[in-house]
């Protein structure tokens, strides 16, 4: 069974970056569709960003877009995302999140189509 840790969270201020890190293991994550998600208190978790198995594809929620990048190196079973210009709204719980077998080289926002899961790794934005 795959397995994923997240980890790189932590507490920032407004505008300030992160890189969080998915380190990956048990499973053929090379043909895997990968993605972050995130969860903040009384909140659903909702879609963050993805990435295909190859990385040529990537696909972003439009609140992140354009601050947020999600990479992927297969040959070290990891992916990252890069948080700049961090905001307060950006503070949860963020999920790592893969299909955990082959998915073609495909990105989905549907948490339905990831099969395993992190145990997230928390990130706060003060103002």
């Amino acid at each position: 069974q795959v397995q994923l840790v997240e980890s790189g969270g932590g507490l920032v201020q407004a505008g300030d970056s992160l890189r969080l890190s998915c380190s990956a293991s048990g499973g053929t994550i090379y043909i895997s569709v990968m993605g972050w998600f995130r969860q903040a208190p009384g909140k659903e978790r909702e879609f963050v960003a993805t990435i295909s198995s190859s990385g040529r594809s990537t696909s972003y929620a439009d609140s992140v877009e354009g601050r947020f990048t999600i990479s992927r190196d297969n040959a070290k079973n990891t992916a990252y995302l890069q948080m700049d210009s961090l905001r307060p709204e950006d503070t949860a719980t963020y999920y790592c999140a893969t299909s955990g077998g082959y998915y073609r080289d495909q990105i989905s926002n549907n948490k339905n189509n990831y099969a395993f899961w992190g145990q997230g790794t928390q990130v706060t934005v003060s103002s």
